[in-house]
């Protein structure tokens, strides 16, 4: 049994946030219905990311703008623990299925809006995407440039995550009180947040913040990363593996003044090396060393491949394992079922 088996969740989400927070629950066991609308989800016509993101979960087609579909949805949602909607801010109480309609019906509810702003507050009704969200939290560098099609949307994923996180707080509170809650998340929120965790930008030097912290390219066209902060044992690591035993031995204190100068020296050092030279010799030498991998190398690392990380999600646990496998639903797969499977 997985940690969270026997959590119901309707999931009337679509693209990539929703939908990413409904997958970390169903890989920990909880019964997740995709509440689809009439010809499916848009994202099914991009199969290759909505088979990644819909495993374990199942399909029923639903259009809410009818009374018949309306009150199927409802009548799920009066034994759902669980209610995740990624609508604009006020579309979900247009359509009948807000947060207070459906507390009123089960008072339990854990209902989540994911949304880019939040449901209140100045922004509330901007439109935006990713990068908008990004800008709007400080978490694109003052010289960012135009994202690739496949780089990482952070402010989706990052939002997912704190929504897995926020429905199971709220559903542990729900069981011990009776009583549910209204969890409302915006993207630009969580990143703003964790940018407020760090101390605000400066002026970029072309070093890292410490040598030794930073991308090296290196003579192959490669690039490797290093991750030397103040511990002087990767330090003197990192000077051993490359050749540069003079400054092995600075202190951090003196490092900190340095920068430029010895961070130099690891970039040239490291320039003379090809990607795999450069992380042998790190790696033996105990340095913190990464390669800068591509999505299709990230794919085929053994570590990865040995935690399971795409089969059975980022959590690991030993006595309540996730769920292993599964594959996407096709659109209303699964209508006529309701709660039936967890019954």
């Amino acid at each position: 049994m997985a940690p969270l088996d026997g959590l119901r969740v309707l999931d009337l989400t679509m693209w990539r946030p929703g939908p990413y927070a409904t997958l970390l629950l169903a890989q920990l066991g909880a019964d997740v219905i995709k509440i689809e609308p009439p010809g499916g989800e848009p994202m099914r016509m991009f199969r290759d990311h909505f088979d990644v993101l819909n495993r374990h979960k199942r399909s029923i087609v639903l259009d809410l703008k009818s009374a018949d579909g309306l009150a199927e949805l409802r009548r799920l949602a009066a034994d759902a623990e669980v209610f995740v909607e990624g609508f604009r801010p006020g579309v979900a109480d247009r359509l009948g299925v807000g947060h207070a309609a459906l507390r009123a019906l089960n008072p339990r509810l854990v209902y989540c809006s994911i949304s880019g702003y939040g449901a209140e507050g100045p922004l509330r009704d901007v439109p935006g995407h990713d990068i908008n969200y990004r800008a709007y939290a400080a978490a694109l560098p003052p010289d960012a440039v135009s994202p690739e099609a496949d780089d990482l949307p952070l402010a989706d994923m990052a939002a997912a995550t704190m929504a897995a996180f926020a429905i199971t707080a709220a559903v542990l509170k729900a069981r011990a009180t009776g009583t549910g809650d209204r969890v409302d998340l915006g993207m630009a929120d969580v990143l703003a947040h964790w940018t407020g965790t760090v101390p605000a930008a400066t002026r970029s030097s072309g070093a890292g913040p410490v040598p030794g912290y930073g991308v090296y390219p290196t003579k192959d066209g490669r690039k490797i990363t290093l991750g030397v902060v103040s511990e002087e044992r990767l330090w003197a690591a990192t000077c051993r593996a490359l050749g540069i035993e003079e400054h092995a031995g600075v202190p951090f204190a003196e490092r900190l003044g340095r920068i430029a100068e010895l961070d130099g020296a690891v970039t040239a050092a490291v320039a003379k090396l090809t990607l795999d030279e450069a992380v042998e010799r790190l790696t033996e030498a105990g340095a913190p060393v990464a390669p800068l991998l591509s999505h299709a190398e990230m794919l085929a690392l053994d570590h990865f491949a040995h935690r399971k990380v795409q089969d059975e999600g980022p959590v690991r646990t030993t006595v309540h394992p996730p769920v292993k496998g599964g594959t996407a639903p096709e659109a209303d797969e699964h209508r006529g079922q309701g709660w039936r499977l967890t019954e």
